[in-house]
């Protein structure tokens, strides 16, 4: 009996310890396959320049808000820093200096004129003042005199002198009167010549800004011209408004990859992680990168699709004269 019951503990003890043993192993298997089943992210992507110029044509000077495209590179041509790219016609703002200087030369001679003629006019009120003043010493000396004259006699020289004083006294109000206008006048015709001055200045200096230099290296790109009936690249000849973008030259050291990942793929990626970038130009060749910027709203993919995605930048780590604008690839993220 003993035995027996010895026998039947013994074989469920063993049962019980293959089945844990077979659970613990079967655990360990799952966990093996969830780690190593982990899918990589690829998504397709375009290529750009980190730093791109923009040649927006500005506002010169209060006239000119168009300008005429006289001369301009070839599309797609490689450029280097401080190369010319453009040059937008000089012909309205040399005529408007001609003008200018015409102006000048006729307000600095009606400043010169407005000169004499005040200083003609300040010796004549002062000849005025000495002549009332003597006529005033003049007349008291003669009221001093009528004091033994009749009483009618000393009233009038009374009123001869007051009013020989009311004379002195009226033109030296004249005289400051005068002054101060001059005064006015002359500042008021100088300040016109000095902002004719300035302005044929401020044209002058505009003259060298026609000339388009890109300050990067990278590769010319002329921008749509919108204004015309029929849309084309802006040519040789064209007018373009202050405000409009005559080209863009993006600097090919520096590159990304514009993309974007599934929502359902966003928690999986992260800043700085390692993203292997390919052309479909070059498959087999892998171009180093990593995440730069992950967009905060999720947004359809496009008008007809139902799918929402993230905006993501990739920064590539490596210049490559390979790497080109436009271009598409695919990003595998690690």
């Amino acid at each position: 009996m003993n035995h027996t019951i010895i026998y039947t503990l013994s074989v469920v003890f063993s049962l019980l310890f293959l089945f844990s043993s077979c659970k613990n192993r079967v655990g360990s298997d799952d966990n093996e396959r969830k780690i190593s089943d982990g899918s990589t992210i690829i998504e397709t992507g375009e290529l750009a320049a980190i730093n791109s110029i923009s040649f927006i044509i500005p506002r010169y000077g209060r006239h000119w808000y168009q300008m005429k495209i006289i001369g301009l590179l070839n599309h797609g041509e490689i450029v280097k820093k401080g190369d010319s790219i453009a040059q937008l016609d000089p012909a309205d703002i040399n005529k408007f200096i001609l003008d200018q200087e015409s102006n000048l030369e006729t307000q600095l001679a009606v400043l010169e004129k407005l000169y004499v003629e005040q200083e003609n006019r300040e010796q004549e009120s002062e000849s005025r003042i000495r002549n009332e003043l003597a006529s005033f010493d003049l007349k008291k000396i003669e009221l001093e005199a009528s004091r033994f004259e009749s009483e009618r006699l000393r009233r009038i020289k009374q009123l001869e002198f007051e009013q020989s004083e009311i004379n002195l006294e009226k033109e030296k109000q004249i005289y400051d009167l005068n002054k101060v206008i001059n005064t006015n006048d002359l500042k008021i015709q100088e300040i016109r010549v000095e902002q004719i001055r300035k302005e044929i200045e401020n044209a002058k200096a505009l003259v060298p800004q026609l000339t388009l230099r890109t300050p990067v290296s990278g590769v010319f790109q002329v921008e749509w011209n919108r204004q015309g009936p029929t849309r084309s690249l802006y040519k040789i000849g064209d007018n373009i408004y202050a405000g409009n973008n005559l080209a863009n030259v993006p600097e090919l050291e520096f590159m990304k990859v514009n993309t974007q990942v599934n929502e359902t793929d966003f928690l999986k990626i992260n800043v700085n992680q390692k993203v292997s970038v390919r052309l479909d130009a070059l498959p087999k060749v892998v171009f180093e990168g990593e995440v730069a910027y992950i967009g905060k709203l999720c947004r359809l993919k496009d008008q007809k699709s139902r799918q929402r995605v993230f905006d993501v930048e990739v920064r590539i780590l490596e210049p490559d004269d390979r790497l080109k604008p436009g271009m598409t690839v695919s990003c595998e993220f690690l």
